[in-house]
C-alpha cells in the first residue's frame, strides 16, 4: 500500500510523491525525496513505514518539521489528510486506499439479470416455445406447419418477359494498325529519298563536266 505526498508550496505545486517502504528525506542526492533547498538540511527527515502505518521522524533539522503546524522533536504517526512541512515547504498526506472487495452475491445477480441470447434457443437454433405463437404448430423436427409463403408479384399483362433485358449491341473494335508495317513504309519511303538526292547530285556533277 502506497501513501502520497501532494505539494501545497508554489514552488513544488503538482509535484506528487510515492511512499511505499522507509525514506529519507533531505537536501543531500543520496536521501530518497530530494528537496533543492537551502533551507532543508542534508538528512532533514525521515519517513518510517511499520505495516500498514506511517510515522515521521526529524533527524535534528536546523529548521525544523512539522506535522499540521507543530514542530515535532520524536516519531509521530500520521493519518490521511494530515500538512507535513520540511522547513517552508509543505506537502498533504493521504492514505493508500484499501482494495473494495466485490460482494459474491452481488455478482452473482448482476450475471443473472445479464442473459445471453443463446438461453431463448433450443438445440436447433430455433426460438424456445414460450417466445413462439401460440397458433403456430411445430413438426417433430421443430420447423413450423400452416406457415404461408409469399407469392412473387404477378407479372402485368402487355409486357413481354423476352424483351425485357435487350441483347447487348457489339462495339466496333479498332484494329491497331502494325508496328511492324510502320517502320518497313517508313524505311522504304527513306530509301526512296535518298536515290532521289544520290540522282540530282549525279546530275549535277555532269552537268558541271559538260558545260565547263
Amino acid at each position: 500500500m502506497t501513501w502520497k505526498l501532494q505539494a501545497i508550496s508554489a514552488e513544488l505545486a503538482g509535484q506528487e510523491i510515492s511512499i511505499d517502504r522507509d525514506m529519507l528525506v533531505g537536501r543531500h542526492q543520496a536521501a530518497d525525496i530530494v528537496l533543492q533547498s537551502s533551507e532543508i538540511s542534508r538528512k532533514h527527515a525521515a519517513f518510517l513505514r511499520v505495516e500498514d502505518a506511517l510515522w515521521l521522524q526529524d533527524l535534528a533539522s536546523s529548521n525544523g518539521t512539522f506535522v499540521n503546524d507543530a514542530r515535532i522533536t520524536e516519531q509521530v504517526l500520521l493519518k490521511d489528510g494530515d500538512i507535513v512541512q520540511f522547513a517552508s515547504l509543505k506537502f498533504s498526506l493521504l492514505a493508500p486506499v484499501a482494495d473494495v472487495a466485490i460482494d459474491s452475491d452481488l455478482a452473482q445477480s448482476v450475471e443473472a439479470a445479464v442473459e445471453s441470447p443463446a438461453q431463448h434457443m433450443n438445440d436447433q437454433g430455433m426460438p424456445s416455445l414460450k417466445e413462439r405463437d401460440a397458433s403456430v404448430e411445430l413438426t417433430r423436427d421443430g420447423m413450423p406447419t400452416n406457415v404461408g409463403v409469399p407469392k412473387p408479384a404477378p407479372i402485368p399483362q402487355g409486357v413481354d418477359v423476352s424483351q425485357a433485358t435487350p441483347e447487348p449491341k457489339p462495339v466496333p473494335v479498332e484494329v491497331p494498325e502494325s508496328r511492324v508495317e510502320q517502320v518497313q513504309e517508313q524505311q522504304k519511303n527513306t530509301m526512296v529519298g535518298l536515290m532521289t538526292v544520290i540522282a540530282i547530285i549525279i546530275l549535277a556533277v555532269l552537268a558541271f563536266v559538260f558545260f565547263k
